[in-house]
């Protein structure tokens, strides 16, 4: 047997050539042996009966007229069905022979094992779903670890309007954190932060941040001690080996007449926004204090106010300020926009002052990079 006869024999594909209506003229032997027959066996029969029931159908209503329609078939997937029940999936590839009037005179068609390559697209479809799930997995544990780290609610004392909006960031489990609770029967407790880093140490930092403030404002409630005491306990706790910060603002509040007075100190965190109700909006002026946790010796800064009836005071992390837009070069407050975004709302209540921001945050998309946390604390009118 010569080189060529062997090649069409005894190749790695099956081969036939066939009549324009699908009667096969020769197959050879490699076809043969998959099919549990013999190449004389094949001749005489028609190419649709090589596959399965489902083969079958699509190869006569669909190969066949487009293979007539435009002269060749690249790769089917089909399965052919041996003499003892058992498939085999192949890719069938055919092309036509015209005549010299350019009449179809004879299909030729070549048959390649697709054993091995279905055996790896389930093993990769396999791992595609493992990993899938995994990911599921470790999301539904962030989804958990961030609920962990917020308030389920927050502790609105009377004469008070509060409300508050979190998005998480889409790359990992972030340090923003904010919280209002009572520290007696007529004073409550607020802060909103932001620690530097994301991921698990975040998560830990973010927790210890909570909870330290909670329990440091029991005993002392002044917003600076509260914010030392916070200093102290992230050095002692996390150390040299994990080193990490926090910006932050921490408050009280204690009603009064008409009203409340607000005592806060700043840790290197964004300056809270006070919308007046004469329509006025303007940042309160606490620039200069160190974020925890950089030295043992920060300086932090303090300020007071009086909300009365209609004012509104909004605190926010840089997820907002800083989220991109435009080209994706600038920033959202590069040029004031916060201010004058308030300032369009003012005079506004908590609740549609966080609304506002939340539909603000939903149009910047997938410019939103970091942890967006805002807290929103009012005198109704």
């Amino acid at each position: 047997m010569t080189d060529l006869a062997d090649l069409w024999e005894n190749g790695p594909s099956g081969q036939l050539a066939a009549t324009p209506d699908g009667v096969i003229l020769v197959a050879n032997a490699t076809l043969a042996s998959w099919l549990g027959s013999t190449p004389n066996t094949l001749r005489g029969k028609q190419i649709a009966e090589m596959f399965t029931i489902g083969g079958r159908i699509h190869f006569e209503t669909h190969f066949a007229p487009l293979l007539m329609m435009t002269g060749h078939l690249d790769g089917i997937s089909v399965e052919l069905q041996s003499a003892d029940g058992s498939r085999r999936p192949v890719f069938l590839s055919a092309n036509v022979k015209a005549d010299d009037d350019g009449r179809p005179a004879v299909l030729r068609v070549a048959i390649q094992d697709a054993r091995e390559r279905r055996a790896y697209e389930r093993a990769l479809l396999e791992q595609r779903q493992g990993a899938e799930d995994e990911q599921a997995r470790v999301q539904s544990l962030a989804d958990t670890l961030r609920r962990s780290l917020l308030p389920p609610s927050l502790a609105v004392p009377d004469g008070l309007a509060a409300s508050a909006h979190y998005q998480p960031s889409i790359q990992d489990i972030g340090g923003d954190f904010y919280d209002l609770f009572p520290l007696s029967h007529n004073t409550s407790g607020f802060f909103l932060g932001d620690v530097c880093g994301k991921g698990p140490v975040a998560a830990a930092v973010t927790s210890l941040m909570r909870y330290t403030m909670r329990t440091a404002a029991v005993v002392d409630r002044d917003p600076i001690t509260v914010l030392h005491r916070l200093n102290d306990v992230l050095a002692q706790e996390m150390g040299e080996e994990k080193p990490s910060f926090c910006t932050v603002v921490f408050g009280t509040l204690t009603p009064d007449e008409g009203g409340f007075t607000v005592q806060l100190a700043s840790g290197g965190h964004p300056p809270p926004l006070l919308l007046e109700r004469s329509g006025e909006a303007s940042y309160l002026d606490i620039t200069g204090g160190m974020a925890v946790g950089l030295t043992d010796r920060p300086t932090f800064v303090g300020a007071s106010l009086r909300l009365t009836a209609g004012d509104t005071m909004l605190l926010y992390s840089d997820g907002l300020t800083e989220a991109r837009i435009g080209d994706g070069i600038r920033r959202f407050d590069d040029d004031g926009a916060l201010r004058r975004f308030a300032t369009s709302l003012a005079p506004a209540s908590a609740a549609v002052l966080v609304d506002e921001i939340r539909e603000l945050l939903g149009g910047f998309g997938s410019g939103v990079e970091d942890d967006t946390a805002v807290l929103a604390l009012g005198v109704p009118r």
